[in-house]
């Protein structure tokens, strides 16, 4: 909730900005991390009546920080936030409760434009899609799922592409935020959908003909925040010789410069280092009630002698405190990976098909 260091009264601290995000995703599957966060900090705005553009500043990156914090990834929904923050900066010069009036009013335009946005890339990246095409693609992404579906449509009933679906098996096949219910439609629409674990992305590929995946950020060098495994698909693609297209709205533009995996601003646990002494130990103290730290500092030196340290693979990447509340418990598929630009043939956008290099222009032409 929104606490203390704002004026704004009682029903601002009261509020449940984290509680609100989640309901919204929940009563509107096609609604983007960042248009519900937009639209929880328009509710915010509403009951907090604010009277002043300061005010209103602070109220918001409180509740801004405050869900990034509580959310396992935050990076696609910092775009909107900070997006919307944004717009109301340049609002500044209009009387301040025009402004409010205007942004309560309107709330839902942010979300009519968002799924317009999603309309207008799937029918300006269909054209990608040729007769005889093979596209390989993996994730949840709604884009994707609806230029794929409105590639279909537009075959006049004769269906003259496939698709090869990754998904990383029966747990994601059965999700339908993995998927899934793209693949079971695509086969509706009489689209020959092929599905295949991660381990056969490079197997597949010379079957493929182009890839298309979606994104959860494109950040300021062009490069792709996505679902985990996109940036092995992109290096065999690089290394095929197949191009590389993703189908991203311009609100998850978001303004990081990452240059490797490590320098995402998220706490994954994607690789854990542990001994086979940490397993003896670990259950020692299982049986003594006791609890060891994460080296089994309990042991002496000479346990470790002649021991080979083994890589434990990990389900959970992210920390069990953090929650977005739409699951229970983590998913391996929550995490994410960076894809980067020399991998990137062309970003398909509502602005149009932007090369990686032409992202940072967007950015400035949206923030500045």
């Amino acid at each position: 909730m929104v606490s203390a260091g704002v004026h704004a009264g009682k029903d601002a601290q009261d509020f449940d900005t984290v509680g609100t995000y989640q309901r919204l995703l929940a009563e509107d599957p096609d609604l983007t991390m960042p248009v519900a966060a937009i639209e929880a900090q328009i509710e915010l705005l509403s009951q907090a009546q604010p009277s002043t553009t300061s005010e209103a500043m602070d109220l918001l990156e409180m509740s801004a920080e405050h869900l990034k914090r509580s959310i396992r990834n935050p990076i696609s929904l910092s775009a909107g936030t900070d997006l919307f923050r944004q717009y109301l900066l340049t609002s500044q010069q209009r009387d301040f409760k025009s402004v409010r009036h205007h942004l309560l009013t309107n709330g839902r335009l942010f979300v009519q434009r968002a799924k317009a946005s999603r309309l207008k890339i799937a029918d300006l990246g269909r054209h990608f899609v040729r007769d005889g095409a093979t596209v390989l693609t993996n994730g949840g992404s709604r884009v994707v799922g609806e230029l794929l579906k409105s590639a279909a449509d537009a075959s006049s009933g004769s269906v003259h592409f496939r698709v090869i679906y990754v998904l990383g098996g029966k747990e994601q096949l059965s999700d339908p935020q993995e998927g899934a219910a793209v693949v079971r439609e695509l086969r509706q629409k009489g689209v020959p959908v092929a599905v295949i674990p991660e381990s056969a992305v490079a197997y597949s590929m010379g079957e493929v003909n182009l890839v298309i995946v979606g994104a959860e950020g494109v950040v300021e060098n062009g490069g792709i925040i996505s679902r985990m495994g996109t940036y092995q698909i992109g290096l065999l693609a690089k290394a095929s010789g197949k191009p590389f297209y993703v189908v991203a709205e311009s609100h998850k533009f978001v303004r990081l410069y990452p240059l490797s995996q490590y320098d995402l601003p998220i706490n994954q646990k994607v690789i854990e280092f542990e001994t086979a002494v940490e397993e003896k130990s670990a259950l020692r103290s299982k049986d003594n009630g006791t609890e060891l730290g994460p080296i089994g500092r309990q042991s002496s030196e000479a346990e470790w002698n002649g021991k080979t340290p083994m890589v434990q693979e990990k389900m959970e990447y992210f920390d069990y405190s953090i929650s977005d509340g739409r699951a229970n418990g983590s998913r391996s598929h929550d995490a994410v990976d960076f894809t980067s630009p020399d991998l990137i043939s062309a970003l398909i956008t509502e602005s149009g098909v932007l090369t990686p290099s032409a992202v940072s222009e967007e950015l400035i032409k949206i923030w500045f």
